[in-house]
């Protein structure tokens, strides 16, 4: 006859949750930003948390990531005067320059969850990436982000989707049922 232990691994399907606001007042131990390949700071959500955490993020960026990251990709930095403990910087497509492999979307929210494991993180706050001046559309940001979510096993408990308006927020709440 097998023994049989419980698992240790812990890893589970997360609560999702959408607030309206500003991903940089999220009092989580992650934030997730939007950001380009060179990770050097930009418009949108990455521009907005490099000013909201300060230098700190952009030297922490240049040190870990000399070259960047590549599409889909996922990396930490340090989340300098956010409330958060940490940034996981995700690269998602950029649609609206021809890049329409919604596997690249996918790998942002798997990666950012893996990512996010490895630092031990219990609490992330995630925009909808690539729905925004990388021109993915809404509707399918919102299911891949959701479904990928639900679909990767993860030590991760809470994960909350922050929408910057309300017409989003209602959109994510129904994906969401």
């Amino acid at each position: 006859m097998r023994d049989t232990c419980p698992m240790t691994d812990e890893r589970s399907t997360p609560t999702i949750t959408v607030v309206e606001g500003d991903i940089t007042e999220q009092r989580v131990d992650a934030i997730v930003n939007a950001a380009n390949r060179a990770m050097r700071g930009g418009g949108g959500v990455d521009g907005a948390i490099h000013r909201a955490g300060g230098p700190e993020i952009l030297a922490d960026c240049i040190r870990r990531f000399p070259d960047g990251l590549a599409t889909g990709d996922a990396g930490a930095t340090t989340a300098g005067d956010l409330a958060a403990e940490h940034v996981i910087h995700v690269v998602g497509p950029n649609r609206t320059a021809g890049e329409t492999d919604r596997g690249l979307l996918v790998s942002c929210y798997r990666r950012a969850l893996e990512v996010a494991d490895g630092l031990g993180v219990r609490s992330i706050a995630f925009p909808l990436v690539s729905a925004g001046v990388y021109g993915w559309p809404k509707p399918d940001a919102i299911r891949a982000a959701i479904d990928t979510i639900r679909a990767t096993p993860t030590r991760v408990k809470d994960v909350r989707i922050v929408a910057f308006d309300a017409a989003t927020r209602i959109q994510v709440a129904e994906a969401l049922g």
